[in-house]
């Protein structure tokens, strides 16, 4: 049983809130975890989209503790990846999910974005066949300060993109974001560009889960539920999926005049 304190719908996009993060990332992982089994029951395997970041650190603390998933059967993917830094560098994101995923629950597979490929769009053809193989179950996210999703800034974003994956150049504001969040020691040091997998990439998942704890994120969550849907304002796009759920907790709930 869900241990949120309010649940209500934005147009189509389902809403929980918790009375805290930890409430919120461990409700997460358990629904992850019905979402996987109900998937295991009719197919042979599941395939995931991870995230990364520090919304999804204690969600994947709380959904690696579990001992009922069989990850044997899971396929995984992730949703971006900096362009020129190998999986070794403490900021990529492979490096970020083999120490927090995969060396933990061992997935059957762990198809990462290479992201220091000396040719990158041979790299986004690669990767939009992995994704293009078989359909996606679930989809996991957060929201960045300007409501990016994955790295669709507003600059790049497309809602009817005809990629799936694209090599695209980050704005001022999730470059001060990586460096806010510890990410990089400074500007000069965020990559300039990117892999990301698009918006209707993502949202063909069959479910989506976009977690957003922290005060921090109450404007961004009240722009995402209550402003106008736009591409200037990525996460909007949610509001029109009635498979994605949005995870709040008190403080990104803050904003909300409900």
């Amino acid at each position: 049983m869900s241990s949120a304190k309010k649940l209500f719908r934005i147009n189509e996009l389902n809403v929980r809130v918790y009375n805290s993060d930890t409430e919120l990332a461990k409700d997460a992982a358990q629904v992850v975890q019905k979402t996987l089994d109900s998937t295991l029951k009719v197919r042979e395997t599941a395939r995931v989209i991870f995230a990364t970041g520090n919304s999804q650190l204690k969600f994947l603390n709380a959904l690696t503790s579990l001992n009922n998933i069989d990850w044997s059967r899971i396929t995984c993917f992730h949703l971006d990846e900096y362009l020129g830094i190998n999986a070794e560098h403490s900021s990529s994101f492979r490096c970020y999910l083999r120490e927090k995923l995969e060396k933990k629950v061992k997935p059957q597979k762990f198809h990462y974005i290479e992201g220091d490929t000396l040719e990158p769009l041979k790299e986004c053809d690669r990767y939009t066949q992995l994704l293009h193989s078989q359909p996606i179950d679930l989809c996991l996210l957060g929201v960045g300060a300007n409501g990016h999703l994955a790295f669709n800034e507003p600059s790049v974003a497309d809602f009817q993109d005809s990629y799936m994956v694209k090599l695209v150049k980050l704005d001022t504001v999730n470059h001060q974001q990586q460096v806010t969040q510890g990410h990089f020691p400074n500007l000069e040091s965020v990559p300039k560009y990117a892999f990301t997998l698009t918006i209707p990439t993502i949202c063909s998942a069959k479910k989506i889960l976009c977690l957003a704890p922290g005060q921090h994120k109450a404007e961004v969550v009240k722009q995402m539920l209550f402003g106008e849907i736009t591409k200037k304002f990525p996460a909007s796009i949610l509001r029109q999926k009635p498979q994605a759920t949005l995870f709040l907790d008190g403080d990104s709930a803050t904003s909300l005049d409900m």
